[in-house]
């Protein structure tokens, strides 16, 4: 037998112990005969070559796995990018008492730290998300199957398995299409993002990065827009809904598509539960509550003509990417408490106007316009509905006896006595279904809003005013609704200045040797011009005959002022006005001098307030300070500060000034009992009026028109039109100083403070310039402003707090004027005025 099985060694069984070998195990007669078994199947010959092909093709599929790894990750960031990785954030807007009234944002995104984002908020994420976030490595391969299983069999990529770390990943660095390319650099960067960084850290950069709608980035900028609240004082519910929106910022927008967000919200509790985050019963407390959102104002909404001025400058001086993306900090000269008295101002005044002049109508109809009424919506509805706002409302029903107007998603039923103004006693003979009506929000609590009817014609009007001690602009309205037409009329708007004009021919006529007790006659003249003989008139049609100069400007007489051009020569005169600020370009032609040029209320603002200053001019000025996002102070220019007139003439100009308030066409402000001084403008045919005024700490301008130079109706000058609104502005800012006078003709040279920063680098806080010794006039020591540090917001921590108490570092010694001092400030752009149409210089006022 032993022999036989020599003879015949294949004929051997497999199981059976070679001659010279020891004793093999049951395992490694099992691998002997595995895959296949001699007897049943094939031969070990067949079953090598299989092996050998099953090897290969293992090895060349891990070769094309491999390749295609090195392939797409060639073109990967690296970690180290991320760890310098620094998100675009908002740049945020301050005032000067430190509170946020705008920003700029590409993305608008709030960076928070770990430790600002609540427990709740972190819980409601990661159990709709990730509920294996602490423990996976990046990856969750049983839901990468499962997702690979149901992509073949549904025969698309619509099944995802991302972790929250692979979001993050998507989000930074790749696109949204879905390829298995993308798949792949996605795997390759979440191992890469888990061996480098903490879970802390990238549960942070995911809550800070991810879109959630409307423009909002992380989950901080969400809770702000959302729930007008930072997202460490979330509710359950609100978290619950912030966590919902990754899956799909616009499908589950609750703003859009409130039904949609309860439901997916209502998912993320159910998910919590079953992730033991929080109990059924509070899961169900939670469910019954509404979507409860309370969206944020429209962010730039209370000054957006000074936020634009604010953004040019920035833009021209730092460049778009760097506004927009580095989350600066913007210390402002904004007053907000005296902004919104101004858009106050503005808005009642022209709806007096409109009232003045009785109802047009005329109105837009969206129905005619082959508009929706269901889905039209208007765009100053992006405001909140608040008591003595304005808005454009929407008729939606209208009987003889009421008026049904919708604002938004809100209506409001209006009766005759809110009309009573128009002389209309039926609704029907005002409107129909579908006009778009002029409303003003009388009381905004309550289920439905009280408004009364207003009119919006087109007339406009703008305002600004400046801090004279140091040239800031407290506030800026550049017209009746930003959302309507973004058209600056305070800066961008050159509009005939009409008498307000004067004050340069008076100026010039003073510097030549006149004095204000000087008198002249004020009779028939004519001036032989270039052109021809000139034969202008007085707006009252009338002559006085010999008046001192102070009662001729008082009284806006039109003879005396080009009698006194004349004296001097217009070109004097267009010199002054060129010294006092003034760039816009004015013509060699002598009814220049009662107000035919073209000029903008900024530079008239500006020119103006060099009187209440002893003749000194400090260019105005829209910001304070800039840093960076981590506090850093950024490199400024300083505000132009030079001696435009001697102290002798301010004062002389000063006491025709006061009499215009005292006794001449400004007579109405003298009710307000303070010191005051201005001029009153009106233009040929009542197209413009004007009234430029200042107390002894701000200096502030109006103009009312329209934009199409149409007239604004017959008596509606400078005094009748402009003051009013003026005046309404004024008393609040002069509330404070009641004791407030300007300098007395034998008092020293007014003390400024100017705020300035200093160029380089190195930049310090805001340093005083004096112009003149400390021992300034006493009489304005009790009501004068204290210096405005740069006001710095918390809870930064460099912060600075807006403290008059707060000493000053690296002051500057006193600079005495007369001698110029001249900053390096930019030539401002030129503005952009609306289409002019022809109007000649007639009667101005």
């Amino acid at each position: 037998m032993a022999v036989q099985s020599l003879q015949n060694p294949k004929k051997r069984d497999r199981d059976e112990e070679p001659v010279s070998g020891s004793k093999r195990s049951p395992l490694w007669r099992a691998m002997r005969r595995f895959p296949f078994r001699e007897p049943e199947f094939r031969s070990r010959r067949v079953a090598a070559r299989a092996a050998f092909y099953l090897l290969l093709g293992a090895s060349s599929l891990f070769g094309v796995m491999v390749g295609l790894l090195l392939v797409y990750s060639i073109n990967l960031p690296q970690m180290a990018d991320l760890e310098r990785y620094r998100p675009s954030t908002t740049t945020e807007l301050y005032d000067i008492h430190g509170k946020v009234f705008g920003s700029f944002a590409l993305e608008r995104r709030v960076v928070v730290p770990y430790s600002e984002l609540p427990p709740v908020l972190r819980n409601a994420i990661l159990s709709i998300e990730d509920k294996d976030f602490e423990s996976n490595g990046g990856l969750n391969l049983v839901r990468m199957v499962e997702a690979a299983y149901q992509d073949v069999h549904s025969h698309g990529k619509a099944q995802g398995a991302s972790t929250l770390t692979m979001q993050l990943a998507r989000n930074l660095f790749l696109s949204s299409e879905k390829t298995y390319g993308r798949k792949i650099q996605e795997i390759v960067l979440t191992l890469q993002i888990e061996r480098r960084f903490t879970k802390s850290q990238i549960f942070t950069l995911y809550a800070n990065q991810i879109y959630l709608g409307r423009g909002t980035y992380g989950f901080e900028a969400g809770s702000e827009y959302y729930f007008s609240k930072h997202a460490r004082d979330l509710t359950l519910p609100e978290a619950a809904l912030l966590a919902a929106l990754p899956k799909g910022p616009e499908e589950y927008s609750p703003v859009r598509h409130p039904e949609r967000a309860l439901k997916r919200r209502n998912l993320v509790l159910t998910e919590m539960v079953n992730n033991h985050k929080i109990t059924e019963g509070q899961a169900e407390e939670a469910k019954a509550e509404p979507l409860g959102l309370k969206l944020e104002a429209p962010a730039n909404s209370e000054a957006p003509y000074f936020v634009e001025e604010v953004r040019r400058q920035l833009e021209r001086e730092y460049g778009v990417d760097e506004v927009h993306g580095a989350g600066l900090r913007v210390y402002t000269t904004l007053d907000l408490d005296l902004q919104r008295v101004a858009n106050q101002a503005v808005l009642d005044g022209t709806a007096a106007y409109e009232r003045r002049h009785g109802w047009k109508g005329r109105l837009q109809n969206v129905v005619s316009s082959g508009l929706d009424m269901q889905t039209y919506r208007h765009p100053d509805w992006v405001q909140p509905l608040a008591d003595n706002a304005y808005f454009h409302a929407l008729v939606v029903d209208v009987s003889p006896a009421k008026m049904v107007v919708k604002i938004g998603a809100r209506q409001a039923t209006m009766v005759p006595a809110d009309w009573a103004w128009t002389t209309h006693v039926k609704a029907t003979d005002l409107v129909s279904v579908g006009d778009l009506v002029y409303v003003k929000v009388v009381t905004a609590a309550g289920p439905s809003p009280q408004v009364i009817l207003e009119q919006d014609s087109g007339a406009q009007a703008s305002m600004m005013a400046v801090d004279n001690s140091n040239g800031e602009v407290l506030a800026m309205v550049g017209g009746r609704d930003f959302a309507l037409s973004q058209f600056n009329r305070a800066t961008q708007a050159q509009r005939q200045v009409g008498s307000s004009f004067k004050p340069y021919d008076y100026t010039a006529a003073l510097e030549s040797g006149m004095k204000v007790t000087d008198t002249v006659v004020d009779g028939p003249t004519s001036f032989y011009t270039p052109n021809g003989p000139y034969t202008p008139h007085n707006y009252e049609a009338d002559y006085k005959g010999s008046m001192s100069l102070i009662d001729a400007f008082a009284e806006s007489r039109n003879i005396p002022a080009l009698k006194l051009a004349d004296r001097v020569g217009i070109k004097k005169v267009i010199e002054v006005a060129h010294r006092f600020g003034i760039t816009s370009n004015i013509p060699e032609f002598l009814p220049v001098a009662i107000g035919s040029a073209d000029i903008t209320l900024a530079e008239q603002v500006g020119a103006y307030s060099v009187f209440p200053n002893d003749g000194i001019r400090i260019a105005p000025h829209y910001i304070r300070k800039v840093s960076q996002a981590d506090g850093l102070p950024m490199e400024q220019k300083t505000p132009e500060v030079r001696e435009v007139i001697s102290l002798d003439i301010a004062r002389q100009m000063m006491i025709l000034l006061q009499a215009v308030v005292q006794h001449g066409t400004g007579a109405a402000a003298s009710q307000m009992h303070h010191a005051f001084g201005g001029k009153t403008g009106t233009t040929n045919n009542f197209t413009d009026a004007w009234f430029i005024g200042f107390s002894p700490s701000v200096t502030c301008g109006t103009w009312v028109g329209f934009d199409s130079r149409q007239s604004l109706g017959e008596k509606e000058t400078g005094a009748k039109a402009a003051l009013p609104i003026w005046m309404d502005f004024m008393k609040v800012a002069v509330a404070g100083k009641p004791n407030e006078q300007f300098s007395k003709p034998n008092a020293p040279k007014k003390q400024l403070d100017v705020l300035v920063a200093p160029g380089g680098a190195d930049v310090a806080p805001a340093k005083p310039v004096k112009t003149d010794d400390p021992d300034a006039d006493n009489d304005d020591d009790s009501d004068k402003p204290a210096p405005k540090p740069a006001a710095v917001a918390p809870p930064a921590a460099d912060a600075t707090p807006d403290d008059e108490a707060t000493p000053k570092v690296n002051a500057a010694k006193p600079i005495v004027l007369p001698k110029p001092i001249v900053g390096a400030s930019a030539k401002p752009a030129k503005p952009v005025a609306p289409p002019k149409l022809g109007v000649a210089a007639g009667p101005q006022k």
